[in-house]
């Protein structure tokens, strides 16, 4: 009987350790990269062991997964950067590169009206709301001031009164105005933004986990009549629309995003009052004030402590996420404030040796 016991015994541990290691290296196999790496994060003029503190800052909040591109090369990856989770307001990034193509070839313009548009709502716009142009949705600024898909508490309680302000006047981070400017590319084009994304940036940029079953519209009628537009991204896909940014939309040499638009969409176009730190571009953050604002960053971020932040005069990429699709995240909602992803960031870059 107890030599059955041990034999038995055996058997479970044999099996759990190729279970173990059939896991551990589905793992390493699904993050293997056609990216190039540093040799070392020595070599390529950091500190390893500010670096080390910066990984256990990492590990001490609730990101999920941690990546930075350094002239081009991966410096490091840290947690499950193939995963693709819940890109949240990110999407608005990917969304702004879209219009910039579109805007380019004169498909959209940025002062046409929603009239010009053909845009309404349930209830009604009125006649002033209908004069927000494109640039206004943009910048969100439009003064349409409804229920929206995925807007969050925070959000509606924020929102100001119908009526209010005038189109262009006054910041409100808006889903609104998001969530119509997928209406209107869709309808000014005559195709998909998720079609379109993967055929002019997933595929031109060689996303290594994208897929169109990681998009989807979330309808929510009872809101509004436009839908919210969602994606699922892996950090090192995220990555790699970041370095398209940084390249200044230029990728194998191929032009990919105009590269006026870049300068123009990472502008800061209008004043955010409540933010010391970012003013607002065309769906991207500017940082306006020392000392990320000295280094020309802006950054595309998402609830929960998502981010893409790009950092032209170190040539270098940032990208810190959290899986919000996790069920230990819908339990205890451990998320990344702002504050910890720039604190994790300073870390980073305090690593940097000066050349």
């Amino acid at each position: 009987m107890f030599n059955k016991i041990i034999a038995i015994l055996i058997i479970i541990i044999i099996i759990l350790v190729g279970l173990f290691m059939y896991i551990y290296y589905s793992m390493e196999s699904a993050q293997e990269t056609t990216w190039e790496s540093h040799d070392s994060v020595d070599e390529a003029g950091f500190n390893p062991d500010a670096l080390n503190e910066a990984r256990k800052y990492y590990e001490s909040i609730n990101s999920t997964a941690a990546m930075v591109i350094y002239k081009g090369k991966i410096l490091f990856s840290w947690g499950d950067v193939a995963k693709s989770t819940n890109a949240h307001s990110i999407r608005k990034g990917f969304l702004s590169a879209l219009i910039g193509i579109e805007e380019n070839k004169g498909t959209l313009i940025l002062n046409n009206t929603l009239e010009d548009y053909q845009i309404d709502d349930k209830p009604p716009l009125s006649f002033l709301e209908k004069q927000a142009m494109l640039s206004h949705l943009l910048t969100s600024t439009s003064g349409i001031y409804l229920p929206a898909g995925e807007e969050s508490w925070g959000m509606r309680i924020a929102r100001p009164s119908r009526g209010s302000h005038l189109p262009g006047d006054f910041y409100y981070y808006n889903n609104w105005d998001f969530n119509a400017l997928g209406t209107i590319y869709n309808d000014q084009t005559g195709r998909d933004l998720f079609e379109d994304f993967a055929e002019k940036l997933a595929k031109p940029l060689e996303m290594e986990d994208f897929e169109l079953s990681h998009t989807n519209y979330k309808y929510e009628n009872t809101r509004s009549q436009h839908p919210s537009y969602l994606f699922r991204m892996s950090a090192r896909d995220m990555a790699r629309f970041g370095q398209l940014y940084l390249q200044e939309g230029e990728w194998n040499g191929e032009q990919i995003v105009p590269k006026e638009w870049i300068k123009k969409s990472t502008t800061a176009q209008t004043d955010v009052p409540s933010n010391t730190i970012f003013d607002y571009g065309y769906l991207w953050w500017v940082a306006t004030e020392a000392p990320f604002s000295d280094l020309k960053m802006y950054s595309a971020v998402g609830r929960y402590g998502q981010s893409i932040d790009i950092i032209p005069e170190l040539d270098l990429v940032f990208v810190n996420r959290v899986d919000s699709n996790r069920v230990s995240f819908k339990l205890t909602r451990s998320s990344v404030n702002d504050l910890q992803r720039l604190q994790l960031l300073q870390l980073i870059l305090d690593a940097k040796r000066a050349e």
